[in-house]
């Protein structure tokens, strides 16, 4: 699933696209009706005022207050070009030639819908998510505040409260900078740890977002190309090879649902 670096790219190539351009027409395309495809015939006529991100979402405030929220779910794509098959929604923007951006998504994970103003029902998770780690006021202290309870701190950072953006990939590559066991209990994280994790945080996604995100399988940018950041793996994705710090053969194991990979002598879980 694309994850704040991946998404923070297609907000880059998006931006200087579609930011003053007007929806001539929003509509679903080989998609049914409900909640993740809402409302799109009221951004027809409006111009979008520029392309944010938060978290995992791109958030899209047009000229008559509302906002064109996308998450790209496992396989959502937006791009320039008609795809094949699996077109969930289409833009025609205005222009001397008339343009349209497809949004594209096999599996329908994602979301491509317009929120009222104000209104953030139909997106509660968007509305609970915690501080971006790329912004200037992210530090030690708000991510401390964020890591309370007994859940492990993998499962804890996977749930965007602590800090937006971050999921399976990035999780298991900053806990293995961070000399973390994924299966530490949140409040068991010392103050010393958190700044290291909070560093490695920072670092990672930066280093990532610089190689156009992390390309497994399905996620393209917009201008159909891959990330390049798969190779710079530490952890995820290389169970069975050895630590690139210690030599051990890491390991993958079920974390909170969800695969995770780690170095059992470097990220030893505290007794």
């Amino acid at each position: 699933m694309p994850e704040l670096p991946e998404v923070e790219t297609v907000r880059r190539e998006l931006a200087p696209w579609l930011t003053g351009r007007r929806i001539l027409r929003a509509r679903r395309a080989d998609a049914p009706p409900g909640p993740k495809y809402a409302h799109l015939e009221r951004a027809d006529g409006q111009r979008i005022e520029a392309v944010t991100r938060r978290g995992k979402f791109l958030v899209l405030p047009l000229s008559g207050g509302d906002e064109l929220i996308i998450h790209l779910g496992m396989t959502g794509v937006v791009s320039p070009t008609p795809p094949a098959d699996h077109v969930r929604v289409t833009l025609t923007l205005d222009g001397p030639a008339p343009e349209v951006v497809y949004f594209r998504d096999p599996r329908r994970f994602g979301r491509f819908l317009v929120a009222l103003e104000g209104d953030r029902s139909a997106l509660p998770t968007l509305a609970a998510i915690g501080p971006e780690p790329l912004a200037p006021e992210f530090t030690a202290a708000q991510l401390a505040a964020g890591l309370h309870g007994r859940a492990g701190v993998k499962a804890t950072l996977l749930g965007q409260r602590a800090v937006a953006g971050l999921g399976n990939i990035y999780v298991d590559e900053a806990l293995w900078r961070a000399r973390i066991h994924p299966e530490t209990a949140a409040a068991d994280v010392s103050r010393g740890k958190i700044a290291t994790l909070r560093d490695a945080i920072v670092d990672i996604l930066t280093a990532a977002v610089e190689a156009r995100g992390t390309t497994l399988s399905d996620y393209r940018t917009v201008g159909g190309e891959e990330g390049e950041y798969v190779g710079r793996l530490d952890a995820y994705g290389r169970d069975g090879q050895p630590c690139r710090r210690c030599g051990t053969t890491l390991v993958r194991r079920v974390v909170a649902q969800r695969g995770t990979h780690f170095c059992p002598r470097c990220q030893r879980r505290r007794a």
